[in-house]
């Protein structure tokens, strides 16, 4: 018994090790599927209808794990939270509408849309509390910062995407808006209302939950890439443009790791402090990301969540970098917060 909980032990520090999330190597492999295997006729509408009903599943898991009374502990802190949702929801749409200088030459119309749409989406909640605990940072803050962000995503979100996106959005309009109230606002609230009678068995299977998360974002990316390779959209992109949009994406990472370091310090927050925002605020969620995306443009959805699967892998391998370099400078005696471990995936 010994020797297998051992096995195990060194396969999960491992995994822990790869430069690919075990999450994100599911995700790359449900669009290979969507590449080879596509869902045409009955099959796809059987699959579109699974994927919204899987997109309302997500957020009302949302709004049900979300505790009013700790968001509302949460107040104390306005300052950070202010920091993190500016960087959030101001300071990454700036950087994204800056990155339109990169069409033709760099990015393509639709990578840009998609570059942008990833600048607009909320900051994670649970890879930025990882990291903020393996760094040694204001935990309690992170939680609070992600739940916020979260919040206020399903409703700014789709706003600044009507905004800033326009008729570059293909598919994208008023329906759409209210599209995104029906199923992402309306079984959040929904969640948040049940809570009540319902958290306590949330929170006893919130493990098995955890996989019906990302077994539903899995789906919801199958019925995107797979309506996209039906229609054709991936032939307008080429390694190369693929290429360039990593080294864009990690141009923006390093921009908002280096604002959100030096900005809170010029701002007078402590250390702690100054972790909890720089995870938090420089971090974009792709569990909320990809539901919205499904919503919000229609066909064009799986080359539009590119951009943001290719964020997402990046900023877990570079914030783990940061996270872990941090931790070692902190002091002995600063307290661990939650128990370190490999960040989630799905945040």
């Amino acid at each position: 018994m010994r020797q297998s909980a051992g096995r195990l032990d060194g396969m999960r520090r491992l995994l822990s090790r790869l430069p690919i999330d075990p999450y994100i190597a599911a995700l790359l492999g449900t669009v290979l599927l969507a590449a080879l295997l596509p869902a045409r006729g009955t099959a796809a509408t059987t699959v579109d209808g699974a994927s919204t009903g899987a997109v309302a599943l997500l957020f009302f898991l949302y709004g049900a794990r979300l505790s009013t009374r700790e968001a509302m502990d949460g107040l104390r802190h306005w300052r950070l939270h202010l920091t993190v949702l500016a960087c959030t929801f101001a300071v990454f749409p700036l950087l994204g509408l800056a990155s339109r200088g990169l069409v033709p030459y760099v990015l393509t119309p639709q990578l840009q849309t998609g570059l942008l749409f990833l600048c607009l989406v909320p900051s994670t909640i649970q890879s930025s509390i990882a990291f903020t605990s393996i760094a040694r940072g204001n935990v309690a803050a992170a939680i609070c910062a992600g739940s916020f962000s979260s919040i206020v995503g399903i409703v700014l979100t789709p706003l600044l995407a009507a905004a800033l996106l326009g008729n570059n959005a293909v598919g994208f309009s008023l329906d759409s808006l209210l599209s995104v109230v029906l199923r992402l606002l309306v079984p959040f609230v929904a969640g948040q209302l049940l809570r009540r009678w319902i958290g306590g068995f949330i929170t006893r299977h919130k493990k098995v939950l955890g996989y019906v998360d990302r077994g539903s974002i899995l789906l919801v990316v199958y019925a995107a890439f797979s309506e996209g390779v039906v229609r054709g959209i991936w032939h307008q992109v080429t390694p190369l443009r693929l290429v360039a949009l990593l080294g864009v994406e990690a141009v923006l990472l390093t921009v908002m790791l280096t604002l959100t370091g030096l900005g809170t310090r010029w701002l007078g927050f402590g250390r702690e402090d100054r972790i909890a925002i720089t995870f938090a605020g420089s971090k974009k969620s792709l569990a909320a990301g990809l539901p919205m995306a499904t919503v919000l443009f229609g066909a064009q959805a799986g080359l539009m969540v590119l951009p943001l699967m290719l964020f997402h892998q990046l900023q877990l391998m570079v914030c783990a970098v940061l996270a872990k370099r941090y931790g070692r400078q902190s002091e002995v005696t600063a307290p661990a917060g939650l128990a370190a471990g490999a960040p989630a995936a799905a945040g």
